[in-house]
C-alpha cells in the first residue's frame, strides 16, 4: 500500500465540536504531503545561493513533518514569473540559463516553477514561445499561462497556450511536456500545487500541498448520507490539518520563513483514488448522476476547515493521475463536459485530460476558453493541463512513460 505503516495509524485528537461534530474523532487515514512548496524571488545573479538557502529549509521542513508522523513526497521551488528575471535574456542565452536551473534542480532533488510566462493579456506573447522551447529542452521546469484574471479573459493568452500545447505536444518524447504546463484562471500567487504555481509576494515563503484521497476515501465510508458524510469529512481533514499546521507556524518562526497556508485539495495518485473515493460514496459509477453531488460535498467540507488556505482548496480530478478517473475516461463515462460542470460546484478544472493528437489549435483554444470563462463568471480559480498525444486518434491507447501517470484510451472531442 502507498501509504504503509502510516495507513495503520490511529489518530485519536479532540477539537473543538461544531455544528454537531463529536469532539473526538478516531481516523485511520493520515495524507501524504504532496509537496512542500518554497516561494522565493529569483536574483538571476545569485539564484544558485538563494535555491541553495531555500533546499536547506525543505529538507529541515520536510524533515520535521516526517517526525511528526507524516510522509513527504516531494520539495518544490516556485519564482516569480520567469520574465522578470530572464527578460533581458534572449534566444540561446535564455534557454542556457534554464538548462543550467533545469540541472540544478535535478541535482538537487526539487521540482521547480518559473511562474508565467504571460500574467496579463498585453504581455510580450514570445515570452510563451519561450515556455515551450523550455519545456521541450529540460525535464525538471514547469511553467504557465495566465487565461483569465480580475481583468477578465486572456484571449490572447489563450491563443498563446494553445499554440504552446500544440508544439509541445509535437516536440517532446511520448508528448508527455505538457505534464509541466498549466493554463490557470483566477489562479492566485502562492499555489503549492503544480505546474500553475507563481509567487508575486516578498520575503521567502512556504506552503503545503496534500494528497489525501485516502482520507476522503475513510471518510466516506463511515457514511453514505450526504449531510452527514461532509460532516465526517470536514473533521477527518481538520484533524489532520490541525497537526500539520501547528509544525509548520513553528518551522516559519524558527527559520524566519512566511507561512502561507495549505491546499486542502485532496489530490489522488493512481490506486489512491479520489474516483473510487466518489463511488463508493455514491455506489454508482463516476459520471452517474450524484458525482456532482459527491463534488460540492467534498469542497464544501474542504473549505469549512479552519485553518490558513491556499491554492485551489477544492476538489481535484486529475484523469491521468488515478486509476479509475483515468478507466471511466477511457469507458466514455466522463467527458471535458462533464468535468466542468463539476468544477462549477469545485476544482481544479481540466487536469491532466488526454487529447488525440489531431486536435486542431482551434479546438484547445475553445476548450481553453470555456475554462477561462467559467472561471471569471464564478471567480474561482480553475485550470486546464491538456495532453494531446502526437500521432495517436481516438480509439488508441495512450503510452506515457512517467509515474504518476496512468495510460488510457483516447476519446473523441464532442
Amino acid at each position: 500500500m502507498i501509504f504503509g505503516i502510516l495507513s495503520a495509524i490511529v489518530i485519536v485528537v479532540a477539537i473543538p465540536g461544531r455544528d454537531g461534530i463529536a469532539a473526538d474523532a478516531t481516523f485511520t487515514q493520515r495524507p501524504k504531503i504532496r509537496a512542500i512548496t518554497a516561494f522565493i524571488k529569483l536574483d538571476r545573479e545569485q539564484y544558485q545561493r538563494q535555491v541553495r538557502d531555500a533546499v536547506t529549509f525543505l529538507r529541515a521542513a520536510s524533515d520535521a513533518f516526517k517526525k511528526s508522523g507524516y510522509d513527504v513526497q516531494g520539495i518544490r521551488i516556485t519564482t516569480q514569473p520567469f520574465p522578470e528575471y530572464a527578460g533581458d535574456l534572449t534566444g540561446r542565452g535564455a534557454l542556457d540559463f534554464f538548462h543550467d536551473y533545469d540541472r540544478l534542480a535535478s541535482e538537487d532533488g526539487f521540482d521547480a516553477s518559473i511562474g508565467p510566462a504571460m500574467m496579463n493579456d498585453h504581455d510580450d506573447p514570445r515570452q510563451a514561445l519561450m515556455l515551450a522551447k523550455i519545456l521541450e529542452e529540460t525535464g525538471v521546469l514547469e511553467g504557465s499561462l495566465v487565461i483569465a484574471g480580475e481583468d477578465g479573459i486572456h484571449w490572447r493568452a489563450i491563443h498563446a497556450a494553445s499554440r504552446l500545447i500544440s508544439d509541445v505536444a509535437e516536440h517532446t518524447p511520448h508528448s508527455q511536456g505538457n505534464f509541466r504546463f498549466a493554463a490557470t484562471a483566477m489562479l492566485k500567487g502562492g499555489a503549492p500545487f503544480y505546474p500553475g504555481s507563481y509567487y508575486t509576494g516578498v520575503g521567502n515563503q512556504f506552503a503545503l500541498a496534500l494528497q489525501s484521497a485516502n482520507v476522503v476515501d475513510e471518510a466516506f465510508s463511515r457514511s453514505h448520507d450526504p449531510a452527514e458524510a461532509e460532516k465526517i469529512l470536514e473533521q477527518a481533514l481538520e484533524v489532520n490539518v490541525h497537526s500539520l499546521d501547528g509544525t509548520a507556524r513553528a518551522l516559519a518562526q524558527q527559520y524566519n520563513w512566511i507561512y502561507g497556508g495549505i491546499d486542502l485539495s485532496p489530490a489522488p495518485l493512481k490506486e489512491v483514488s479520489i474516483g473510487g473515493a466518489i463511488e463508493r460514496f455514491t455506489g454508482v459509477r463516476f459520471g452517474s448522476s450524484g458525482t456532482l453531488t459527491a463534488a460540492a460535498i467534498i469542497t464544501r467540507a474542504i473549505r469549512a476547515v479552519p485553518f490558513a488556505h491556499a491554492g485551489y482548496s477544492g476538489l481535484m480530478l486529475p484523469i491521468l493521475e488515478d486509476s479509475v478517473l483515468a478507466q471511466r475516461w477511457g469507458q466514455g463515462a466522463i467527458n471535458i463536459d462533464a468535468l466542468l460542470a463539476y468544477s462549477a460546484v469545485c476544482g481544479t478544472g481540466l487536469d491532466t485530460v488526454p487529447l488525440p493528437g489531431d486536435v486542431t489549435r482551434e479546438q484547445l483554444e475553445r476548450i481553453l476558453g470555456d475554462v477561462a470563462s467559467l472561471a471569471y463568471k464564478w471567480d474561482k480559480p480553475l485550470s486546464a493541463r491538456l495532453l494531446p498525444v502526437s500521432g495517436k486518434k481516438a480509439g488508441d491507447q495512450t503510452d506515457f512513460n512517467d509515474p504518476f501517470l496512468v495510460n488510457t484510451t483516447l476519446q473523441p472531442l464532442p
